[in-house]
């Protein structure tokens, strides 16, 4: 799995529909919430992302999407994630501040935004 890939894997591994914040469609085609956005973008060996997603939801509580987050933030355990790619290893760890709140124009849309860490353990 390239890099690319292996960022879009992970973002999809959490039981919602994932898009690259580059990809999504607006208007009538837009996804149908709940579902994550994710900002992409690789690098090599001592070089550090940030790599930020958002949670979508529409509903009128905080709770589910506040459970998305908070599975998302238990898979860290106590510390980081590593994902195989190609030639080596994504090291992810929670950014600071991991998850916050956003408001939207609609007040029944729920957004968490959620902030991580990462290099790529690759020579190129």
């Amino acid at each position: 799995m390239n890099k690319w890939q292996s960022i879009d894997a992970f973002w999809n591994s959490f039981g919602w529909d994932a898009y690259d914040e580059n990809s999504v469609y607006t208007g009538e085609q837009s996804p149908t919430p709940p579902y994550i956005t994710y900002n992409a973008q690789t690098a090599a060996l001592n070089e550090n992302l940030t790599l930020t997603a958002s949670l979508w939801d529409r509903n009128t509580s905080w709770k589910t999407i506040s459970d998305k987050a908070d599975e998302i933030a238990r898979e860290f355990g106590y510390g980081y994630i590593t994902l195989l790619v190609d030639g080596g290893y994504l090291y992810i760890t929670k950014g600071q501040p991991f998850a916050q709140r956003m408001p939207d124009e609609d007040d029944m849309i729920r957004r968490i935004y959620i902030i991580l860490n990462a290099e790529f353990l690759t020579a190129y």
